[in-house]
């Protein structure tokens, strides 16, 4: 059994049992209703002619329709490629004519951008997710059309040409290089992600978790919903994150497991219904996406008496590697916990030999949950995957107890609010500019976003420009979360003996000591 079984065994087990909340609409789904629609989702696309292998993409805030398409998909081996809606349009038609899409899903916040992109990208069939254009199907009326019963392909063939490396998503993460690459989702990762979430972290069919983050990340998709699925629990799904109104949610539907971001946690802080929230019925609140100060912790600790972890996770080895018990969660404040379940880590050194306890090594992750590779990147996935092992890229430690603590990225990024963002990449936009001659993005620690991006900048002879100019023609090109808030104007940038920008200096001299 692979991700193509999943929705349709637990309708099978409990199909009148809800399953999901979705708030823009008020609607409340049982199992039965949501595997009814992936079934219908599932032959509608092999109407359109549909199958293994090919891309099915959508730009939209979230709704039920990522969930159509999740399950659905996978029931005929298509592809889910969800699109970042906070990129720029030269982002994401680079995207598109990577992946090359047989069909794209718009959703109405999205038509401008659409119609900005569509002219640089082939797509065959366009859906929109409200009323039919000249150029766009309707969703939901095409949805209506088709029929719910399980494809004959899910019953008959598929199961020949699918198997767990099938791959079930391709979801895009920002480079190092500046290009971002398609990490690739087999169908085996999905299952064993919900089998170790629910044993590593005790999930059952009474946990209720809300989705706030997009739907376009592996942590909309994965960190609790499918395993929380698999189990039989409900989940909540936000169209896009309000402080007040999540707040609101998770005490009404009384939420027990709680992911956010470090800066979700801020922002319910300054939230007015925050004081007098009543927290009881919360097993756990969990932060990942970026490192959480242990300060706010301690405060959600001290304030809201409720148990707070720190996880972690990547695209590329799932979302959920780590695990604590509560009674842990405190003496071990700051670190991520020990390896779930059907896991193996280890963390070694430059010269890949394993470092000892308390040391500090590149972490290195193997198991059934882990990617297969990049989209047609193959020198991405040789560089990455080396003997099933996965090379995250990101320094860890491990004391003597086992328990692990990420202590900093030897790839070049910061993490602002959650989001990756990849130095290369904006660099590269900054020396397009005609008055820039270099570039060098260094992290500013913000007590809002963690990290800021400051942009130190040495201009060409002769050119002049301001910050405000040089941050304008990066929103031209780049999602607003990856425009550095600072740009600073230097005469030289300092070099190593190698060519390489000595970042370190930099950060020495203008990063404000915290």
């Amino acid at each position: 059994m692979d991700a193509a079984d999943l929705l349709t065994s637990r309708a099978r087990l409990t199909p009148d049992r809800e399953a999901l909340l979705e708030l823009e609409t008020g609607r409340r789904y049982t199992y039965g209703e949501l595997n009814g629609r992936a079934n219908r989702l599932a032959n509608w696309m092999l109407n359109l002619g549909i199958g293994h292998g090919d891309r099915v993409s959508i730009l939209a805030h979230n709704s039920v329709v990522y969930l159509d398409l999740l399950y659905g998909l996978a029931k005929i081996g298509a592809v889910f490629a969800p699109l970042n809606w906070r990129l720029a349009a030269p982002e994401l038609v680079y995207i598109i004519n990577d992946c090359l899409p047989e069909v794209m899903i718009v959703g109405p916040e999205f038509a401008d951008l659409w119609a900005e992109i569509e002219p640089q990208v082939t797509v065959p069939h366009v859906i929109s997710l409200t009323a039919p254009t000249a150029t766009a199907n309707s969703y939901e009326s095409g949805l209506a059309k088709a029929s719910a019963a399980e494809p004959h392909s899910a019953l008959h063939t598929p199961h020949s040409a699918l198997s767990g490396e099938s791959t079930h998503c391709i979801l895009y993460t920002s480079g190092t290089t500046g290009r971002p690459k398609g990490a690739m989702i087999p169908q085996r990762m999905v299952l064993w992600n919900c089998v170790n979430t629910a044993v590593s972290w005790g999930l059952t069919e009474h946990d209720v978790s809300p989705i706030l983050t997009p739907m376009f990340h592996a942590g909309g998709l994965f960190a609790f919903l499918t395993p929380i699925f698999y189990v039989g629990g409900r989940i909540v799904l936000a169209k896009e994150f309000d402080p007040d109104e999540s707040l609101c949610v998770i005490l009404a539907e009384k939420c027990t497991v709680i992911l956010g971001v470090p800066t979700l946690f801020q922002m319910w802080q300054k939230s007015p219904l925050y004081a007098t929230a009543d927290f009881s019925h919360v097993h756990f609140f969990i932060s990942g996406g970026a490192p959480c100060p242990t300060e706010l912790i301690n405060q959600w600790r001290t304030e809201k008496n409720v148990v707070f972890r720190q996880g972690y996770g990547l695209t590329e080895v799932g979302t959920n590697c780590f695990s604590m018990t509560d009674a842990e969660s405190v003496p071990k404040t700051g670190s991520v916990g020990k390896p779930v379940f059907h896991s193996e880590m280890k963390l070694v050194d430059e010269n890949g030999q394993l470092v000892a306890i308390d040391e500090t090594g590149e972490l290195c992750i193997k198991g059934p949950h882990v990617t297969t590779g990049y989209w047609r990147n193959p020198q991405a996935t040789a560089e990455s995957l080396i003997d099933g092992w996965f090379h995250t890229g990101d320094m860890a430690r491990m004391d003597e107890d086992g328990f692990y603590t990420i202590v900093g990225r030897f790839k070049d990024m910061i993490i602002s609010g959650g989001e990756n963002v990849y130095a290369a990449e904006v660099e590269a936009v900054f020396r397009e500019h005609t008055a820039v001659a270099e570039a060098a993005l260094i992290g500013q620690p913000d007590d809002q976003w963690g990290e800021i991006g400051l942009m130190i900048t040495v201009l060409k002879p002769g050119c002049t420009a301001t910050a405000e100019e040089l941050q304008a023609f990066c929103r031209t090109r780049l999602a607003r979360y990856k425009v550095p808030k600072q740009v600073i104007f230097v005469d030289e940038l300092p070099y190593s003996p190698y060519g390489k920008v000595e970042k370190i200096k930099l950060k020495q001299q203008y990063i404000e000591v915290r």
